[in-house]
C-alpha cells in the first residue's frame, strides 16, 4: 500500500483533466527529482500489476474515479530539453559568462535506469541547460553520489561527510557554485554546510543554486522572482561579481 499518496495524486491529475483534452493521456509535470521517483516508480508499478492496480483502486473506494495508468510523470528538465535548450539560449538576457557551476545529480533524478530522466553513468541534461545560459559547466566526480537523502534526520554525521566529499570535490575541479534539481540534496548540500565548518574549520562555503533560480537570473528576472532568501549560503555577492546581478 505504500503507492497509495502517489495513486492519489495521480488520480487528481486525472480529475483536473476531465475535460478540454484531446487524448486520454496527460502529464504531471514536477520539479523534484525525489518526487519524479517517486510518482513515476509508482505509476510504472500500476501499470505493470494489474492485480495491485484493482487493489488499490479498492482501498482507495472514496476516489471519485479509479486510476487508469494514464498519466505520465515529467521532470521539468524533461519538457526544457523537448522545448530544446537553443530556444532557452535565445532567451537568455544575462548570460551567467564566467560563472563555473557544478552540476550536481545524486541518485533519485538517473536511477533505476527506467525511471530515471538521463544516462545513470553519464548524464548530460544539467550541462546542457548550464551551457545554454551560458554557465562555464565545471565536472565533479562525484556529481552522482547520494546525499544521504532522509539520513539526514537518522545520522546527520554521515550527511555532513558526503555532503563535505561533495562540496570539496566540485570546489577542487574549479567550481564556484552548484546547481541542482533536488530540493531534499539542496538541503543536505547546502543547509549542512554550517556542521561542515564546525567538523572542518578550512572548508569554505559554495553556493548551491536550484536550477530554476539559474534560469531565473539568466532570464533577467529581478532578485525577489529568485527565492535567494531560502539559500542557506547567499550567492547574492558572487553573481554581483559575475555582473549578473
Amino acid at each position: 500500500m505504500q503507492c497509495v499518496a502517489s495513486v492519489g495524486n495521480l488520480i487528481r491529475v486525472q480529475e483536473m483533466n476531465e475535460t478540454g483534452m484531446v487524448s486520454n493521456e496527460y502529464r504531471l509535470i514536477v520539479l523534484c527529482s525525489m518526487c519524479l521517483n517517486v510518482l513515476k516508480r509508482s505509476h510504472k508499478r500500476m501499470i505493470e500489476q494489474s492485480e495491485q492496480l484493482k487493489k488499490i483502486n479498492e482501498f482507495m473506494y472514496l476516489e471519485k474515479e479509479p486510476y487508469k495508468g494514464n498519466v505520465t510523470v515529467v521532470h521539468l528538465l524533461e519538457l526544457l530539453k523537448e522545448q530544446n535548450f537553443e530556444k532557452i539560449r535565445d532567451k537568455v538576457k544575462k548570460p551567467l559568462s564566467g560563472l563555473r557551476v557544478s552540476p550536481y545529480y545524486g541518485c533519485a533524478l538517473l536511477r533505476p535506469r527506467d525511471v530515471g530522466i538521463d544516462d545513470p553513468e553519464k548524464p548530460k541534461i544539467q550541462e546542457e541547460l548550464l551551457s545554454a545560459l551560458g554557465a562555464t559547466v565545471v565536472d565533479n566526480p562525484l556529481k552522482l553520489r547520494c546525499c544521504g537523502s532522509y539520513q539526514t534526520v537518522r545520522d546527520k554525521q554521515l550527511v555532513i561527510n558526503l555532503a563535505y566529499d561533495i562540496l570539496s570535490r566540485a570546489r577542487d575541479a574549479g567550481a564556484e557554485a552548484i546547481s541542482t534539481s533536488c530540493p531534499l540534496c539542496s538541503f543536505n548540500i547546502d543547509n549542512r554546510q554550517k556542521e561542515i565548518m564546525d567538523n572542518h574549520p578550512e572548508f569554505k562555503p559554495l553556493p548551491v543554486f536550484y536550477f530554476t533560480q539559474l534560469m531565473a537570473v539568466a532570464f533577467g528576472l529581478s532578485e525577489e522572482h529568485c527565492s535567494f532568501e531560502q539559500n542557506h549560503i547567499d550567492p547574492q555577492q558572487l553573481l554581483k561579481d559575475k555582473g549578473v546581478l
